[in-house]
């Protein structure tokens, strides 16, 4: 330093008297007791102490502290611990950088630590959200939810919605979602909802595999996916396999108990569900754009490829042309109609002498989306009517592939009607069979349903669902 060093023994009643004289940007003191220590002032009066020392032949200036903050034997104490480090070589200023930096990351590893399972479940379905079907990501949001709210099921509106299976891992932290804990969740809920924990806990090994390739939750989860377990496995059990089919001599007895349904959309759903082999939440997505007069298409939006086209045949055609434009759905929910019991029974009664099938459950309700539910009541209600049992509505979609087989239809043909992945080389790189060619097997699929359930398939009585023949 060029500046003639003011050097005295420091005191609290120097260092309380030390001013910076008029026209100095700053001044400084030095210690006679410990060399090393400086006293700077400003102008407006702030005192702050610092450590100078020589290193690699420059010299060094260090800040200490404040005066407020520093007694002068602790200021004195430290300049001597870092005049120690300067003797021997080291950067005070590195060490300390080193320092911070290893409070910073302990800081982020601990806040790093408290994060819960639900706040990195949320960023993570907004991030994949773009990728995923509306269904995929409601029941992300179904599986954890915390119940609690009124449900929307029809006639249990009074009641409250059951915690969703992922619902009590939510409030643990991300760190503590460990083999164990899985488990012990797997071992509980498996008992409760085995079908339901079973979807959950393949969601939340998906979700683990995106947190360990996270930059802020990857340090958190281990390496190895702690969802992936025999014991979480096994204690979930086996999903049985599904076998709910219509046979060919069900045919009859299952379209006429449809077609009694009072609601024409859903009765019109149902035998579009079989006639098309589609999955029964991309048909509920059908809008009116979807469905091309012209050319006799419809445009599905597939899980698989993201739409796909097949024809539409004149049976169907009827069907969708006989249902009202509401709004843009095909299967439209278009009224809401609130019944006491009392006035429900009426109008069973009345439904009854007319020889339909009825309940407030296949009244069409209005709804967010503008489209119908699934008609699950509905339907099982039609099927115990005739004697057929536990035909889900993906059975429909089941029955319509087992069906093909009295037709000998190829299996590639109706794999792109139904959107499944091609499975042989040929017909995934090679076979790509366009809409005509697809018409020629579909329709002849349509017209033998049709046979087999001994309706006269004419223009005028596709477009009128209940004028269709009655089966006896």
């Amino acid at each position: 330093m060029s500046q003639t060093k003011s050097r005295v023994r420091l005191t609290a009643a120097r260092v309380a008297s030390f001013k910076c004289s008029p026209g100095k940007s700053q001044e400084f003191l030095w210690d006679t007791e410990s060399p090393s220590l400086v006293l700077r002032v400003t102008p407006t009066g702030r005192k702050t102490y610092a450590f100078e020392g020589r290193l690699n032949g420059e010299t060094i200036r260090i800040r200490i502290g404040a005066v407020a903050d520093w007694t002068l034997d602790k200021a004195r104490q430290k300049a001597s611990e870092q005049k120690l480090l300067v003797d021997t070589g080291h950067d005070p200023r590195e060490i300390e950088r080193s320092r911070q930096a290893e409070v910073t990351a302990q800081r982020v590893l601990e806040q790093a630590q408290a994060i819960l399972v639900d706040e990195a479940w949320k960023v993570y379905i907004e991030e994949r959200r773009p990728y995923w079907g509306e269904a995929h990501y409601l029941s992300h949001l179904e599986k954890a939810s915390p119940g609690g709210v009124p449900s929307r099921r029809r006639g249990m509106t009074n009641q409250l919605t059951k915690p969703g299976p992922l619902a009590s891992l939510m409030s643990l932290p991300l760190k503590d979602l460990t083999s164990a804990v899985i488990e012990s969740w797997a071992t509980q809920e498996g008992g409760l909802r085995p079908t339901s924990a079973r979807l959950a806990w393949r969601l939340l090994s998906v979700f683990l595999n995106w947190c360990s390739e996270h930059p802020q939750y990857g340090s958190i989860v281990p390496d190895k996916n702690p969802a992936k377990t025999k014991r979480a496995k096994e204690s979930l059990g086996k999903s049985g396999v599904k076998n709910d089919v219509l046979t060919r001599e069900q045919l009859p007895s299952w379209l006429q108990a449809v077609q009694q349904i009072q609601n024409p959309t859903i009765s019109a759903y149902l035998q579009i569900l079989l006639l098309t082999g589609a999955r029964p939440g991309e048909l509920l997505d059908l809008s009116w754009g979807d469905v091309d007069a012209k050319w006799n298409s419809l445009t599905i939006r597939d899980k698989v490829e993201g739409e796909r086209v097949i024809p539409l045949n004149p049976y169907v055609k009827g069907l969708i042309d006989s249902l009202p434009h509401h709004n843009q759905w095909v299967f439209a929910s278009t009224r809401t109609l609130q019944m006491d019991e009392h006035n429900v029974q009426r109008r069973n009664a009345k439904a009854l002498r007319q020889g339909k099938l009825a309940s407030a459950d296949d009244v069409l309700e209005t709804s967010k989306s503008g489209r119908i539910a699934k008609p699950n009541t509905a339907h099982a209600r039609a099927c115990k009517a005739v004697g057929i049992n536990e035909l889900t509505l993906h059975g429909l979609r089941r029955s319509f592939s087992s069906l093909t087989e009295w037709l000998e239809i190829p299996a590639g043909v109706v794999a792109q009607i139904q959107g499944h992945k091609p499975s042989a080389t040929a017909e995934k790189h090679y076979k790509r069979r366009p809409l005509d060619l697809l018409r020629v097997h579909h329709q002849r699929i349509e017209s033998w349903l049709i046979e087999q359930a001994t309706i006269t398939s004419t223009k005028q009585e596709a477009r009128n669902i209940h004028g269709i023949k009655r089966l006896t």
